[in-house]
């Protein structure tokens, strides 16, 4: 089943994404799924919605794990071109890895959050991508 704007409604969008929004390009959505064994949150990115580049960080163990599910939206790490991600697609990102994610200029976006369990976990928010940059993807 699909919401109007053409995303899974397996799960809800959640409400603004105040606590975060200077850390965003566009307006983001949270949704927390689990807080207990693993953090999983859903995340939908309105169009051309994205984050900031930044990094997880753990002592041992951690990073991210991102599961699209609805519409079309881009994951980047520094240094390497951007992948697009599509309902199904899985990204797993490494601990200490600068990278960004988000919507596509013409789609909605929303992936599960997985928080890879670890050691003194902490993210570091850095700069926002480029317009330049992200006005490139198609």
């Amino acid at each position: 089943m699909t919401d109007q704007n053409g995303l899974n409604v397996s799960f809800p969008i959640g409400t603004p994404n105040t606590a975060y929004a200077k850390y965003f390009v566009g307006n983001s959505y949270l949704y927390s799924l689990s807080d207990q064994q693993v953090y999983i949150d859903n995340v939908t990115f309105e169009p051309g919605c994205r984050n900031n580049w930044h990094v997880h960080h753990a002592d041992n163990g951690g990073g991210q794990i991102l599961i699209c599910v609805g519409g079309r939206g881009w994951y980047q790490e520094w240094g390497k071109e951007a992948v697009e991600m599509k309902p199904g697609d899985c990204i797993n990102i490494p601990v200490n890895v600068k990278h960004w994610h988000g919507a596509a200029k013409d789609s909605w976006f929303s992936h599960l959050s997985v928080v890879v369990p670890g050691a003194n976990l902490s993210n570091e928010w850095l700069e926002p991508v480029l317009d330049a940059d992200y006005g490139k993807l198609k």
